[in-house]
């Protein structure tokens, strides 16, 4: 598992999978605003099911997330599109609602910070967020991501264009950390 303050990174539990997708995947608008596809009700036991693992699927990393007072299930977060080649990644995380407020956004992106530059060796780190999502902006510049761009009109979020915000973190202006000093 890895570790952050308040949160741990762990594998995806076959139990975990209903919990997380009645208190994180079906709740429509927030599926739309986080997914890059239309929402879209899916059983918790269908192969199409986006939070299923795929052992064989290198170049995505899914955890769990869970707090570290107890180990409850609060959420989703993983490393995805890793090119090895490149050494980047994009970083992404979705918390239960009752997880939310709590602080966890940046201990989550810090130790995805931590697997991708320590664990995994890649170079650059990548988020994309709905340009109004404060929590996750902050949440990343906490740990050190510049905001690097918008995407004007990007994404298509439950009947209007959204523009979306680009922040990107280099190995070299890493500071493990980071997240705990704010």
């Amino acid at each position: 598992m890895l570790r952050g303050t308040k949160v741990g990174l762990r594998a995806r539990h076959a139990d975990d999978i209903p919990v997380l997708m009645a208190d994180l995947y079906d709740d429509a608008v927030a599926g739309s605003r986080a997914q890059a596809a239309p929402w879209r009700p899916i059983a918790a036991d269908s192969k199409d099911n986006p939070l299923l693992v795929d052992d064989k699927a290198e170049g995505n990393v899914p955890f769990s997330v869970v707090e570290l007072d107890g180990g409850a299930l609060v959420g989703t977060a993983s490393l995805w599109g890793i090119d090895n080649h490149h050494r980047s990644a994009h970083v992404g995380l979705g918390l239960m609602p009752h997880a939310r407020g709590k602080g966890y956004g940046s201990d989550i992106v810090g130790a995805l910070c931590h697997y991708g530059f320590v664990v995994r060796g890649l170079n650059r780190l990548q988020i994309e967020t709905l340009a109004d999502n404060t929590a996750m902006l902050r949440a990343a510049e906490r740990n050190g991501f510049a905001r690097e761009g918008v995407l004007r009109s990007a994404a298509w979020v439950l009947g209007e264009f959204l523009d979306e915000a680009l922040l990107g973190l280099l190995a070299a202006d890493w500071r493990p950390g980071t997240a705990l000093e704010s």
